[in-house]
């Protein structure tokens, strides 16, 4: 075997320095690679374990919904709770506060029992607002016992002068029923003899008497609706004169 000690070719001595340097570099690189993605996994674990420690916050301007249901749980939710609607549920802002209580959702017929309280309520006010407004009219009107005294005098009086202008009619028709009468003398036997005349006469003699009967009881009822008015008023005026010489702020309508 022969031996050649003619030195190496220059391109075989650099593709054996460059094989040798590859392979000292690829462990380094090895490395480097595995630092950084054992960095990005620690990272990524840091960030998961910090958003599962967060509480989840609200959207801005979001609303939160709570409410106990009927089997005692408190649920909360991010709209009006379906398990809650029989019963009270309160919405929070984000940041806990009170924004409102919502009111349990009713049946037809408990919104129409509602409505009806409501009127009934309203009602009744009404009712209330009106007595008090009549009884600082009827203050104003009669301010002391005489004025009202003197006012069921003025009443009565106008009653008075129709009850004498009945009474003076009825005496008229009195004395022409015995002109009649007189005249009708001559046909007892057969009144159906006597003149038309005189029977229309005697005929319209009774209507108008009936009419003057009439008159006379609708102004005797006349006289007891305002004596007992004036007495109503009086026993009212009573009570509102006592509170208003105190200072107290009773009314008619409160003193019952």
């Amino acid at each position: 075997m022969l031996l050649s000690n003619a030195p190496p070719h220059p391109q075989s001595t650099v593709r054996g320095l460059g094989n040798a340097a590859g392979l000292r570099l690829r462990p380094r690189l090895h490395l480097r690679w595995q630092s950084v993605l054992g960095g990005m996994v620690l990272l990524l674990g840091v960030s998961v374990a910090s958003a599962q420690n967060r509480a989840p916050t609200p959207a801005p301007g979001g609303s939160i919904f709570t409410c106990v249901d009927a089997q005692g749980r408190k649920l909360t939710s991010d709209r009006p709770i379906a398990a809650c609607m029989d019963r009270e549920q309160r919405e929070l802002s984000p940041s806990g506060t009170l924004r409102r209580v919502i009111p349990p959702t009713l049946t037809a017929s408990e919104r129409e029992a509602l409505a009806a309280k409501a009127a009934a309520e309203a009602a009744e006010k009404a009712r209330v607002q009106e007595e008090q407004r009549r009884d600082r009219a009827l203050v104003t009107r009669y301010p002391t016992e005489e004025a009202h005294t003197r006012a069921r005098e003025g009443a009565l009086e106008q009653v008075h002068a129709v009850l004498v202008i009945i009474e003076r009619r009825m005496e008229e028709l009195g004395r022409q029923r015995k002109e009649v009468d007189a005249e009708m003398e001559f046909y007892q036997r057969d009144p159906t003899k006597a003149p038309a005349w005189l029977q229309r006469r005697s005929l319209e003699i009774n209507q108008q008497q009936a009419e003057q009967d009439k008159r006379l009881i609708e102004q005797e009822a006349e006289k007891r609706r305002i004596n007992e008015r004036f007495d109503e008023e009086l026993a009212k005026l009573r009570t509102l004169w006592a509170a208003s010489a105190t200072g107290a702020p009773a009314t008619a309508a409160s003193s019952r």
